[in-house]
């Protein structure tokens, strides 16, 4: 557990990392795996992202990591990185919360959290206003069952780092 909030300034050391490795795996890719990467990116956010992100500040299912999160990151896409990662982008967030309401975040029968990303794999992440970030066992978010994967934000980027290190080291796919 990483137990300190995200801040603007470690979210861009973390892009700044992230974005070199993302380079040397793209630039490597074809060779080494026979086909041409997929998109393999952290998007900075735009307005329309930092707008979406105080709408998401105005609901009590975010923590103000999400928020902070949100304010610097438009999006993750890393569809080669193992299965791939996905963060989705917080209108897209909204707009499914709208669609489908929120599910359970694993703390209690009544938390509720929001979907904020997948994995490759179909799974997806889940966090509330705890912060702890949750992985559903399947791809249904029908009473899904959930998985504890980080404790906060912080952490779940510092796995996520930890699998994207990996993968460009060795081309092991990442766990998370």
């Amino acid at each position: 557990m990483s137990g300190v909030s995200l801040s603007s300034a470690w979210l861009a050391a973390w892009i700044s990392r992230v974005s070199d490795s993302l380079q040397t795996m793209t630039a490597e890719f074809e060779r080494r795996h026979g086909f041409p990467p997929g998109t393999n990116q952290v998007r900075s956010a735009n307005l329309d992202d930092q707008a979406a992100a105080r709408a998401l500040a105005e609901r009590d299912l975010a923590s103000a990591d999400l928020v902070t999160l949100y304010d610097s990151i438009g999006d993750i896409a890393w569809a080669d990185v193992g299965n791939g990662y996905f963060v989705d982008a917080v209108p897209d967030v909204l707009l499914r919360l709208k669609e489908y309401g929120a599910v359970r975040d694993g703390t209690g029968d009544e938390s509720r959290g929001l979907v904020i990303g997948s994995n490759g794999g179909g799974l997806c992440y889940v966090t509330g206003p705890s912060g702890v970030v949750y992985r559903t066992r399947t791809a249904s978010l029908d009473e899904p069952e959930l998985d504890r994967v980080a404790d906060d934000l912080r952490h779940f980027l510092e796995l996520l780092e930890q699998s994207l290190t990996r993968f460009v080291a060795n081309g092991e796919p990442g766990y998370l």
